[in-house]
């Protein structure tokens, strides 16, 4: 029995426990969540209500969230003390009940913590970030065709540059390690010949596991084996033609996960390719099928060649008869992209994708340009999961001068509770949530950083008049 400081958990209600990485649902399961900072006071209270009304009207009295209040950001150092921005109570109620929600939290003043977001995702290894960008009709974009973007970005959380082992330019420890690369590192290395690091540097670290990494694209494959059509697509996107041991191992390591664990649900490109040419033409040679996969094939050296001839026989030889004959085409598609490439694609052609797998610092970048071209941050849900607990959240800032106003969009903290309810198995109350939310935009009945840039502008609802206006829309 967990002893809290300040808490008291609800005295009803059921644990939510993990199998495998999977939860394990109650009727009526204990949720902590945490209200949030600025516009947390008008956007939580319009969040829970719209959750609590879907799962009543899809359930009736079958099931039901106990909610247990916790504390986080400014609002737990009202309680706990100065600089007690993540108390130990708000740890414990997370690792106990497993799965919790919460709004914006401000970005600590002094040492000690630099983000909470962060801190939270370390403490309880939620290493896959989840951010869904898709479009509500009605929503203003700057794009013309914003419809065409639905896409689910699968951040990983816990390594890359963001796990934060850096020095300043004038920190000893970075000074005695850059000294010992520039002596006994870079010039014991016959790839690094010539380069140095200048004096006055400050340096970074950039880790990239193998098991990090594959226990991320495993998330990420196993949700495509949920979706229909050509949304089964995991896209790996990396910078590996320029970090070839880190973002370049994080792209081979996702083929070989696809290629090994998930053999038969899943079809690479090069193999989808290689099957297609065979299945439009059965006679086809091994050499000829090499050169419609590899356009520049004919220039080749004779060694290249038969490496791709190779290449060829294999996936003929150890998938023709599981994968081929159309087959394939019901399997999850994995390929991958340069990042630099995917900020492109996702405008200009933006059917083509459907989750996206990406390393932290990427993954920051494009999910936020995502959720720009789909109407912005304010619609933008997200979700940190890990194998033992997963916490939901607005994706935007606190915005301290709209706070008690009653005007901000609540719509990414809605959505986050979609999310959650769609985790926990409720499909059916996220299913009404979605529909209520969509067709409130459709309707013009939005808070006023949408009502604003509609044609003509619109007269704009309160906070907590668009949470009324999604439940009437259930």
């Amino acid at each position: 029995m967990v002893h809290y400081e300040k808490l008291s958990p609800p005295t009803t209600g059921e644990k939510i426990k993990f199998n495998n990485g999977l939860p394990i649902v109650p009727a009526n399961p204990i949720i902590p969540y945490i209200r949030g900072d600025g516009t947390g006071v008008d956007i939580w209270p319009a969040t829970q209500k719209v959750i609590d009304q879907a799962i009543e009207k899809a359930y009736g009295i079958d099931r039901k969230i106990e909610w247990f209040k916790i504390y986080a950001g400014d609002e737990a150092c009202d309680l706990y003390g100065t600089y007690q921005y993540l108390p130990k109570d708000t740890i414990e109620a997370i690792r106990e009940y497993g799965v919790a929600i919460k709004g914006p939290l401000t970005t600590p003043i002094g040492g000690g913590i630099r983000s909470l977001n962060v801190a939270l995702r370390q403490k309880f290894d939620l290493y896959s970030c989840v951010r869904p960008c898709r479009y509500y009709q009605g929503t203003p974009s700057p794009h013309k065709h914003p419809e065409n973007l639905d896409v689910i970005v699968y951040r990983e959380n816990t390594e890359d540059i963001y796990i934060g082992i850096e020095w300043e330019s004038n920190d000893p420890i970075g000074i005695k390690l850059i000294e010992h690369l520039n002596n006994d590192v870079i010039p014991a290395s016959p790839s690094l010949k010539n380069r140095i690091i200048p004096q006055g540097s400050g340096i970074g670290i950039k880790p990239v596991s193998k098991d990090g990494s594959q226990r991320h694209i495993r998330r990420a494959i196993q949700h495509a084996l949920k979706l229909n059509g050509n949304k089964r697509h995991v896209t790996l996107v990396h910078k590996g033609n320029i970090m070839k041991f880190t973002e370049g191992s994080f792209r081979d390591w996702g083929y070989e996960l696809a290629t090994n664990e998930f053999r038969n649900e899943c079809i690479t490109e090069r193999e989808s390719w290689i099957l297609s040419n065979l299945e439009q033409n059965p006679r086809l040679s091994i050499e000829n099928n090499a050169k419609l996969i590899d356009p520049g094939y004919e220039s080749l050296t004779k060694e290249k060649k038969d490496i791709i001839c190779n290449e060829v026989q294999l996936v003929i030889n150890n998938i023709h008869k599981t994968h081929g004959n159309n087959k394939w085409k019901k399997m999850v598609l994995v390929d991958d992209r340069i990042a630099d490439s995917i900020f492109q694609q996702i405008q200009t052609r933006p059917q083509e994708y459907s989750i996206l797998a990406t390393l932290n610092l990427n993954g920051d970048y494009i999910s936020d340009a995502a959720a720009a071209i789909v109407g912005g941050l304010g619609m933008a849900p997200g979700a940190n999961i890990g194998d033992r607990a997963a916490i939901f959240e607005a994706t935007h800032g606190t915005a301290p001068k709209h706070a008690g106003l009653d005007r901000i969009n609540p719509g990414s903290v809605i959505l986050s509770g979609v999310m959650m309810l769609e985790y926990i198995g409720w499909q059916e109350a996220a299913d009404l949530i979605t529909k209520g939310l969509s067709q409130s935009i459709y309707d013009k009945q939005v808070t006023y950083d949408l009502a604003r840039l509609m044609e003509p502008p619109q007269s704009p609802l309160s906070c907590s008049e668009f949470a009324n206006a999604v439940i009437e829309r259930f």
